[in-house]
């Protein structure tokens, strides 16, 4: 285990007990002393967008993927940049970002969902509602929906 990956744990831990607000300069106390860990960058990404502060999580965002993560946070990082980039009015670009997630990950269903919201912010309502009826038939186990498996796959096929 690296030195950096306890502190790190303990930080994330302590943004569960209500009041975050210092997390954000712990984390960059921590990225001060251990530069370039992809870790540390999309914790403090993912901090400051939920904390309302887009712009200042985007090249954190930018960074984490650059450097590289494990295959279950890369994909988590790629949906928090490219939801970053759709507040940051950026859709296009974030549409990018998804469709590259579900090249990398296509048994990540969660990349189909995000790329609907970027669709339909880009305008393309149709192949947003595609996309998302197709994930809902594929995705569902709920006997209503599974019923009628056939029908919205055809619906969906129609737009």
């Amino acid at each position: 285990m690296t030195d950096w990956k306890p502190e790190l744990d303990a930080i994330v831990g302590s943004r569960h007990g209500g009041r975050a607000d210092h997390v954000p300069d712990l984390l960059r106390k921590l990225d001060a002393r251990f530069p370039n860990v992809a870790e540390i960058h999309h914790q403090l990404a993912w901090t400051l967008e939920t904390a309302g502060k887009a712009g200042d999580a985007l090249p954190h965002y930018e960074k984490a993927i650059a450097l590289g993560l494990n295959p279950n946070e890369h994909a988590n990082a790629l949906i928090g940049f490219a939801t970053t980039l759709r507040t940051l009015g950026q859709a296009g670009r974030a549409a990018e970002v998804l469709r590259s997630g579900q090249v990398q990950f296509p048994d990540n269903r969660e990349f189909d969902v995000f790329l609907a919201l970027t669709l339909h912010d880009l305008g393309q309502h149709a192949e947003a509602l595609r996309l998302a009826l197709t994930s809902l038939a594929d995705t569902s186990d709920d006997p209503g929906l599974t019923a009628y498996q056939r029908a919205i796959r055809y619906a969906a096929g129609q737009l």
